[in-house]
């Protein structure tokens, strides 16, 4: 059964509207070769909403495909999120299964195609599974979320590895490139050096930019700007729907 968006979701939007400036989040993941958690922080992008039941939000951010944190996930799809808003003393800890959307042209893009056909049928109601029903276009999102990007961070994504040794230290990352803008038009045999590098930075930025997305099954979101303090536990069920619980702060 369809519902409407749920409670925590509409409470992070509502404190955003405030302080549009709170987006960074922390999101940790196990490496399968240690118990001992990765975290890091990551930018939120957007909530993903099935139109068929926008009671299923899922949270968008990005990365790097050739880093630690794709394998993580792919090994291990469960991750938990933590996320302080200081403007409205308000905290979210989500945890949920990620799935990580990258360029068709790597070859991960297969596993992501197989892993969300096969969990759309074994958990239909999720929000991946209600989004994978719609044929929604993951390859347009992951496009049109990159372009949203500055210059500058997309020019992070063409740099060696992140995580890998800096061979050449700090001289050979002068070297790499400071900004990749969006190519002006169709390529040109008449295109300029310059545009003709541009270009070409510009497919490698895209290539190696990938969408995490985490279904949530459950959240922890705490008021502290409120007395009595107050704190709910929001779970999940199997039908697709949302329990709410009062608990102690």
């Amino acid at each position: 059964m369809a519902q409407n968006a749920p409670r925590w979701q509409s409470a992070i939007n509502s404190a955003l509207e405030k302080y549009e400036k709170s987006v960074v989040m922390q999101l940790a993941s196990i490496d399968v070769t240690s118990p001992i958690p990765n975290v890091r922080s990551l930018i939120f992008r957007s909530f993903v909403n099935p139109i068929s039941n926008p009671g299923l939000p899922l949270i968008l951010t990005t990365t790097d495909v050739r880093s630690p944190k794709t394998a993580q996930i792919i090994a291990n799809p469960h991750v938990h999120i933590a996320w302080w808003i200081e403007g409205t003393q308000e905290q979210f800890r989500v945890s949920g299964l990620a799935s990580i959307i990258p360029s068709p042209q790597d070859p991960l893009h297969k596993h992501f195609l197989h892993s969300a056909t096969s969990s759309a049928a074994s958990s239909p109601n999720t929000g991946m599974a209600a989004l994978n029903r719609e044929n929604f276009d993951w390859e347009a999102k992951r496009k049109e979320v990159f372009k949203t990007m500055s210059a500058h961070m997309k020019a992070s994504w063409c740099r060696p590895t992140p995580g890998s040794p800096l061979v050449g230290g700090e001289e050979e990352a002068k070297k790499w490139p400071e900004r990749v803008d969006e190519p002006k038009d169709l390529e040109r045999p008449d295109e300029s050096e310059e545009d003709k590098e541009n270009r070409k930075n510009w497919e490698t930025a895209l290539r190696n930019f990938a969408l995490i997305l985490v279904d949530p099954t459950e959240v922890d979101y705490v008021e502290l700007g409120v007395l009595p303090n107050r704190r709910t536990q929001f779970t999940r069920s199997s039908q697709g729907t949302w329990k709410e619980q009062a608990i102690v702060p």
